[in-house]
């Protein structure tokens, strides 16, 4: 038994970056886009009539970076930015900065841990362990307390990351407003997405009537989502996935 998908003429197919389309690497800027996936996705993106979608915890300007011409839409940092159609300025939400003394801090313990990374975003920063595994819990330990001091913001777990964010924005609230945009509305929504911050995306396309999937649960890696995604431009059709795989 198999999950049925609609046809591709009326899905609207959204998708994570990091971890669901290319390889996760040991930095953000060390990520290598596999030859053949930006024709395979203006292929689909075709196919789908527009309706193609990147939700990403990068910012919007480093997603067109990564896969030039591709995505009809961007939300970008987890929703705080979205570019509503290509060449359109990104519209971002009205969210506060945090103190600067967070950001110093972020700076001090990076620099204490070599090998650790600080990434920094309009309205936040990240921290990156990948490297370095064990700096994971410390690096926790100190930011945490500072977040907590302010209700505004909140501390978020990601892949080998703690990122500080702006409470209010989420990779869910992204989604609703990028099915709100043409050619997305009135279709049924498919998101894939590999980590906890896609779970609110998941959700909000399973309320709208639509499917999402997890990486790590269906594919196994971004290389069996991006043969799946192979197979549909190939077949001009959604490939069978088994119901037993989907998030639900």
């Amino acid at each position: 038994m198999s999950l049925a998908l609609p046809p591709l003429a009326r899905t609207a197919l959204l998708l994570d970056l990091d971890g669901t389309l290319i390889d996760i690497a040991a930095t953000p800027d060390a990520v290598v886009v596999p030859g053949g996936l930006c024709a395979d996705l203006l292929r689909l993106r075709a196919a789908l009539g527009g309706a193609l979608a990147i939700l990403s915890g990068r910012p919007v300007e480093a997603v067109d970076a990564l896969l030039p011409g591709v995505a009809q839409a961007v939300a970008g940092e987890h929703g705080a930015a979205l570019r509503p159609a290509p060449g359109a300025a990104p519209v971002r939400a009205d969210l506060p900065m945090p103190p600067p003394l967070w950001r110093a801090r972020a700076a001090a313990l990076v620099a204490a841990h070599p090998g650790t990374l600080l990434e920094d975003k309009s309205r936040g920063f990240v921290l990156h362990f990948r490297r370095v595994p064990e700096a994971g819990p410390v690096l926790r330990d100190t930011i945490a307390p500072l977040v907590a001091t302010d209700a505004r913001f909140e501390l978020m777990a990601a892949a080998m990351a703690w990122e500080v964010r702006a409470r209010g924005v989420d990779k869910g609230a992204a989604l609703r407003a990028v099915m709100a945009l043409p050619p997305f509305a009135g279709r049924t929504p498919l998101f894939i997405g590999d980590d906890v911050t896609d779970r609110d995306a998941i959700a909000a396309a399973q309320a709208m009537g639509g499917v999402g999937l997890l990486v790590g649960e269906v594919f196994g890696a971004p290389a069996g989502v991006r043969a799946w995604l192979g197979r549909a431009v190939v077949e001009a059709a959604w490939p069978n996935i088994p119901t037993g795989d989907v998030e639900r």
